[in-house]
């Protein structure tokens, strides 16, 4: 079995960021997946799983209302790993074209005064959410968004360290 495209990433070395994790054909259309990284993997703590739950719902919502963006969202959901998000659009663009709506987005966090659709009826934990944490993390990523926007590393996965063979064996200089 193949390891797939984003297991493939040295983790060890990635920063938070937005990076661009596959492009897929579908029918002849260009669907990219972006990698929203908001912490360092595996070396700073995970995010709450109530705050990224209102993460969540907060960014989906916002995205999915964004006049400019909506139309080109398909998805807006958390990693498992708590590290971050995947955004998948229609369409192939650059991470730093997506820079103004990830920081947009995560700065409209802090104007929620209660997470949309946290409630039984329209959401399947509803009592798992934290609109407070939510804010401080998101403020926190903001923070470093504005502070490397000129900083290529946050929109290029990092290179490996090891070279890998054609025939995928790793190669070690000695």
């Amino acid at each position: 079995m193949d390891l797939i495209e984003s297991f493939s990433i040295d983790h060890r070395y990635i920063v938070p960021g937005i990076f661009l994790s596959r492009v897929d054909d579908i029918d002849g259309n260009k669907v990219t997946t972006y990698d929203i990284r908001v912490k360092r993997p595996n070396v700073e703590p995970a995010i709450d799983v109530a705050a990224m739950h209102s993460l969540e719902h907060i960014i989906a919502t916002y995205l999915r209302n964004n006049d400019e963006w909506k139309n080109e969202v398909i998805y807006w959901g958390p990693m498992g790993c708590l590290t971050g998000f995947y955004l998948i659009l229609k369409g192939n663009k650059k991470p730093i074209e997506l820079f103004q709506i990830i920081l947009d987005a995560f700065k409209s966090v802090d104007s929620y005064i209660e997470v949309p659709g946290s409630n039984e009826e329209n959401c399947g934990n509803y009592l798992m959410h934290n609109l407070r944490m939510a804010k401080w993390y998101a403020k926190e990523f903001v923070n470093y968004l504005e502070e490397n926007k000129n900083n290529e590393l946050i929109y290029n996965y990092p290179k490996t360290k090891r070279l890998v063979t054609n025939d995928g064996n790793n190669f070690y200089d000695s």
